[in-house]
């Protein structure tokens, strides 16, 4: 990702973290700037951040208040604003399951581009990442870099049982252990 490239997109993230912490809105910064603030790599072309569902009125409020264009897509998993044509995600159920209080605990204070903001943990963004993959999309190139850049710091026992359903995940996991990435 060349995230220290694109100023443009990380001056966005900056302003939507900060008007969310100025709302007092819990949240959780996930994707690829996660990755990145953990210092691994990913690919993105835009911001992801967690929310509960019961906060995204809220949040579309202060930041439509603040000049961001509020989206609401067809998708009924997240919502979007945008800040000129950079895009936000804001997701209240990844992989169909709900960000709860425990979801956005599972965070670290990490001081991003000079603004403190929880950042998600590495396990989480590997779970979540694993579980997107299925029968129409299963890009083990993209996860590949992901696991390698971050492997010390995701619990790799908890991913396991996380994605333990999807033989999709299984196979990626397989291949990390083929690949001396993870223990067997």
């Amino acid at each position: 990702m060349s995230i220290g490239s694109d100023q443009d997109l990380m001056t966005t993230l900056k302003r939507v973290a900060s008007v969310l912490k100025q709302a007092g809105i819990p949240f959780a910064l996930a994707g690829g700037f996660a990755a990145y603030a953990r210092g691994g790599t990913s690919s993105d072309h835009d911001v992801d951040f967690l929310l509960r569902e019961a906060d995204v009125e809220t949040a579309l409020k202060a930041l439509a208040d603040s000049r961001f264009q509020v989206i609401r897509p067809p998708e009924d998993w997240l919502v979007k604003v945008y800040d000129d044509d950079r895009m936000v995600d804001l997701i209240f159920r990844p992989v169909d399951r709900p960000v709860t209080d425990e979801t956005l605990a599972d965070t670290t204070p990490i001081s991003v581009s000079a603004i403190l903001m929880p950042v998600i943990s590495a396990t989480v963004l590997m779970e979540h990442k694993l579980l997107t993959f299925g029968q129409h999309y299963c890009d083990f190139a993209k996860a590949l870099p992901l696991a390698r850049s971050l492997r010390e710091q995701i619990d790799w026992d908890r991913v396991r049982k996380a994605t333990q359903d999807s033989p999709y995940a299984q196979a990626f996991l397989y291949l990390l252990e083929r690949l001396d990435v993870i223990r067997p």
